[in-house]
């Protein structure tokens, strides 16, 4: 584990050079822990699959004292039990009319389309990493059987809600956005709202289940169907 200065207010704690599940654990209880000895002087902070980076705020606390602090928190024996995080289950309408690429994902890897909308929802996913796009929770991980490697040249225009898959992970698109991963459904449950409190439900350590609906459902929901 090592902490380097990326500027006067920013430090990045990097605990691997290599993704690894098992430290979403140890991430998330680091952030909890520097949320806490920081409060109010903590400005942002943002967690990835192998790194932590922490802004404070330089008004109320001065880089040398915010280093010392983050070594200290650092060096503190990380809890090695699961951090029990919340379990938020999604509705997903899985259909060549909003997933763009179903058909594709599933020729790709020689299943049929209820084989990979099957496969998708078994699993339970790790919320390993926020960031991209506000609300954006990379997701995983994948089974193997379903994996696929983005698209060579990334669509301009992802509709919000866009549930996909790329290498060994899986999102929601919180807004429309460009993106380069392979759209499979769409999600009618809004994830990203600045006026909401938190303005997205996505924690470190959170899990995600996925279930399937169909047409009338999503549409009740508040789903739109949008043509590529």
């Amino acid at each position: 584990m090592k902490i380097e200065a990326v500027n006067e207010a920013c430090f990045l704690i990097t605990l691997s050079e290599k993704i690894d599940l098992s430290l979403t654990n140890q991430i998330a209880c680091l952030v909890k822990l520097i949320e806490q000895e920081f409060n109010e002087t903590l400005v942002d902070i943002t967690p990835s699959y192998t790194t932590i980076l922490v802004q404070i705020d330089l008004l109320k606390i001065s880089p040398l004292v915010a280093e010392q602090l983050l070594m200290q928190l650092c060096e503190t024996k990380l809890t090695s039990e699961t951090l029990t995080g919340k379990l938020i289950e999604l509705p997903v309408y899985y259909d060549i009319c909003v997933g763009w690429d179903l058909h594709k994902v599933a020729t790709d890897n020689s299943l049929s389309v209820d084989e990979i909308i099957n496969l998708h929802c078994a699993k339970t996913y790790q919320v390993c990493a926020v960031g991209f796009a506000p609300g954006f929770a990379f997701l995983a991980e994948l089974d193997e059987k379903i994996e696929q490697p983005r698209h060579v040249s990334p669509r301009t225009f992802v509709p919000a809600g866009s549930v996909a898959i790329a290498d060994k992970q899986t999102a929601v698109y919180p807004s429309d956005s460009p993106g380069g991963w392979h759209i499979i459904g769409n999600c009618p449950t809004g994830l990203f709202d600045i006026n909401n409190n938190p303005i997205s439900p996505f924690n470190i350590g959170d899990s995600v289940k996925f279930y399937a609906i169909n047409q009338q459902e999503f549409t009740h929901l508040g789903g739109k169907i949008i043509e590529q």
